[in-house]
């Protein structure tokens, strides 16, 4: 071990964590330390032990053994054996990792234990991430070309989508000297992953390459670029007001106005169309591939058909003026499925949920159906279908046309046929011949996609 030094008052952990954790933890809080056995989680663990009796709140760990290393049953065996010595209780976690996870594996092991710290029921799940991880992931994101959401510190506390616990990071405005100062003070012990010094990843490659030279020239680099991400966290938060400001002459539901879009700036046109991507769950695109999808919308002729993958699986599609998100999937062949008096059919296939619901003087006839053979399904080709009284049939073609139904729906709208004849097109309507008169009993059948 180097040489100990006691700490100066300003760079006192305890101190600092407490400030922290009267910010954010309410008496008698849970909170759950996420801890690999690596010296800031430990260091961590170390001055929460500390702080209990004054803060008044339950602690316990996670350790997620990733299997990655040979040495991760004795990391986990050791992270058993400091918290029983402390008496805190600890839950291991085995997980297993997609090593061909193209964003590789740390990623990998990055998202595995997320899914186990999504489902920690506390108030709070604890990481030991601080100044240094935060200035190396500005670098890192900045030679991946990110904008200020991608370059956007991490935040002290950050409520996660999913998780039951907001994740807190006590030690984020302390550097990795401060924690290795305090461990060696306090005569701690730790483990070290071997692949902390593995520089073909390129965390470790800024760490132990890139940040000795800025040190070298910058003295206070960690500390500026930790302040540069804030700056980049608050311009993040503008681009999120402005977009939802926009996007309230731009979007409705799923639908972005390209009109209402060209009339914005190039930029606000971008920034109102990453919002409209992320608002509906999805992964954000390249530059090229937003500027590209851009570019249509807003330039392309009013009868062209738009047509610009956004990620895998997902197309960005123009119809009557308006820019929808499509998933990339052909209408599967859907065998005909026998509707038997069910209250609820599925077509799997086509990914669509069917309800029967039964009302009174409205809808398809009961009696009608109950005497006939009924199926479900997706066209076939050829259906028509009478929606005027004493009216002619008209091809089911000709009325998904006139519908506001956008091409790529088509195909796949959901059918129900009596003895043959189609007598309901979901978003189309019935057939008048098959309606339920005065007090009749009667099903409106009611179609949802099926959520996988």
């Amino acid at each position: 071990m180097a040489t100990t030094r006691k700490l100066p008052p300003s760079k006192c952990l305890g101190d600092a964590v407490a400030v922290v954790l009267d910010r954010h933890v309410a008496p008698g809080s849970r909170l759950v330390l996420g801890l690999s056995g690596g010296i800031d989680s430990v260091a961590l663990l170390h001055v929460l032990l500390g702080l209990q009796a004054s803060h008044s709140f339950q602690l316990a760990c996670v350790h997620v053994h990733h299997g990655l290393s040979p040495n991760a049953d004795a990391w986990a065996g050791f992270c058993d054996n400091l918290c029983r010595t402390n008496g805190i209780p600890l839950s291991i976690h085995r997980v297993t990792l997609n090593r061909h996870d193209p964003a590789g594996i740390e990623a990998a092991a990055r998202a595995a234990r997320h899914a186990v710290f999504a489902g920690i029921d506390a108030a709070l799940v604890l990481t030991a991430h601080h100044q240094n991880d935060q200035a190396e992931t500005l670098l890192l994101q900045l030679f991946r070309g990110a904008g200020p959401k991608g370059l956007a510190a991490m935040a002290e506390v950050q409520a996660r989508d999913g998780w039951h616990a907001a994740q807190l990071r006590p030690f984020l405005d302390l550097t990795r000297i401060d924690i290795e100062c305090y461990a060696r003070y306090h005569a701690l012990e730790w483990v070290e992953d071997e692949s902390n010094a593995d520089t073909v990843y390129s965390r470790n490659y800024l760490r132990h390459t890139l940040m000795p030279f800025l040190h070298a020239r910058f003295p206070a680099a960690v500390v500026t670029l930790a302040r540069g991400a804030a700056l980049q966290a608050e311009a993040s938060v503008l681009l999120e007001e402005l977009a939802a400001i926009d996007a309230q002459q731009c979007v409705a539901g799923d639908r972005l106005d390209c009109t209402a879009l060209a009339g914005l700036s190039p930029p606000r046109a971008r920034n109102v169309l990453r919002w409209f991507i992320q608002q509906q769950g999805l992964r954000m695109s390249s530059e090229r591939r937003l500027d590209e999808g851009l570019r249509q919308l807003v330039h392309a002729a009013q009868d062209a058909r738009v047509s610009v993958a956004i990620n895998p699986g997902i197309e960005l599609r123009r119809y009557r003026g308006g820019a929808y998100l499509v998933p990339v999937r052909a209408c599967a062949t859907q065998a005909p499925v026998r509707w038997q008096g069910e209250p609820n059919l599925r077509l799997e296939q086509a990914g669509w949920d069917i309800a029967m619901n039964p009302v009174q003087g409205a809808g398809l006839s009961l009696a009608r159906l109950n005497a006939a053979r009924v199926e479900l399904g997706v066209r076939q080709g050829g259906e028509r279908m009478r929606q005027v009284k004493n009216g002619v049939h008209r091809s089911l073609k000709n009325l998904l046309q006139e519908s506001a139904l956008p091409p790529w729906q088509r195909a796949c709208v959901p059918l129900l046929w009596c003895d043959g004849q189609l007598v309901w097109a979901g978003g189309i309507g019935f057939d008048t011949d098959y309606l339920a008169v005065g007090n009749e009993s009667g099903v409106a059948p009611d179609c949802f996609p099926v959520i996988s």
